[in-house]
């Protein structure tokens, strides 16, 4: 989000008291699945040590997420649950699209002096995964383990305009204007990218791609901008660098030893 002193981030003190708990609890269950998500499979044991969060606890939101099919567990651990299998071959963890996407993200900031982010799905939400924050001082943020709305922005519109044909329908069927969200999506797939002017914060732009492989979509990656500073000449450049971007994250990908 827009980071000038003007539009500071609303924080728990900001809401009423049953309302700041309420958040809280849902925060601590996202970080549990994300370090499931980000490690492939993980002990409950280790996850407290991660999290800093007692065992009991862990054991408590793991229940809840193996309830819903977030979770799954298995021999060795907990693994993402087959509700969020988002492609059909070998799971690429959060851990590997960091590592191998962060290079990718700093190259982008410097092309285009705005910030760089990697989101992937996750239910009805895109998730971010990783950023790369420009120096300027008015930027556009996106900070890991936020989650975006699907109807908001260009990264969510180009995870779920490649989303498999029952996760477009349910989002389709939670949209107020479903038609024109239809054809946002159509548009992302037919250009293979998503321009966005305002729907993620007020005032800012994004542009997103998808990083794809044979079996679906892996993730998305984007650049956040003020508005102010996105003109045509910069969008030109962004797109181009973006599809630039994707092309080598899908390389890394390729190039990972398989288990």
């Amino acid at each position: 989000m827009p980071t000038d002193r003007a539009a500071e981030r609303a924080t728990a003190r900001d809401r009423p008291p049953e309302e700041a708990a309420e958040d809280t609890s849902f925060a601590r269950g996202l970080r549990v699945f994300l370090a499931v998500a980000d490690r492939g499979e993980v002990r409950a044991d280790e996850l407290g040590a991660i999290l800093e969060t007692p065992v009991s606890t862990i054991y408590r939101y793991l229940r809840t997420l193996t309830e819903f099919g977030f979770v799954e567990r298995g021999e060795s651990g907990y693994h993402m649950g087959p509700r969020l299998q988002i492609t059909g071959g070998p799971t690429v963890t959060g851990e590997e699209l960091i590592r191998i996407a962060d290079p990718v993200l700093r190259m982008l900031v410097e092309e285009t002096g705005e910030t760089a982010v990697i989101v992937r799905r996750i239910g009805s939400a895109a998730v971010c995964l990783h950023e790369a924050q420009t120096s300027q001082p008015l930027r556009v943020t996106c900070e890991p383990g936020t989650a975006i709305p699907l109807h908001a922005g260009a990264l969510s519109r180009v995870l779920f305009a490649y989303a498999p044909a029952d996760v477009r329908a349910e989002a389709l069927a939670v949209t107020e204007e479903p038609a024109v969200f239809r054809h946002e999506l159509d548009a992302a797939v037919a250009a293979g990218i998503a321009h966005d002017d305002g729907g993620l914060y007020p005032g800012t732009v994004s542009i997103a791609v998808p990083v794809l492989r044979a079996d679906g979509i892996v993730a998305a990656i984007g650049v956040l901008a003020p508005k102010g500073r996105a003109t045509r000449a910069w969008r030109t450049r962004a797109a181009r660098a973006l599809r630039e971007g994707s092309i080598t994250i899908n390389a890394g990908l390729a190039a990972r030893p398989q288990p």
